[in-house]
């Protein structure tokens, strides 16, 4: 399963699920990052940690460790998509 770690900047998905059970899932859920939540990358700390996540109408930054407990299925880019580089 692709992790949001693999996503380019602008690029979006959907979450599906958890990796586990940890608290970093609870955590997550409580953050508003739950099944059918459609996030977008905002941006990446220039070395990859935090990525900053767009959703719900509000943008969150999150620990890479973090991302990586959630499971996500990648949205079709439009025709029109380009993926933009980090600052």
């Amino acid at each position: 399963m692709p992790s949001i770690q693999h996503l380019a900047i602008g690029q979006a998905a959907t979450i599906t699920g958890f990796r586990d059970a940890s608290a970093y899932a609870e955590r997550l859920q409580s953050l508003g990052l739950v099944r059918g939540t459609r996030i977008e990358v905002v941006r990446t700390a220039p070395l990859g940690d935090p990525i900053e996540l767009k959703l719900r109408g509000f943008r969150l930054a999150i620990r890479a460790r973090e991302a990586d407990c959630l499971l996500i299925e990648i949205e079709e880019p439009s025709a029109s998509f380009r993926p933009r580089m980090p600052n």
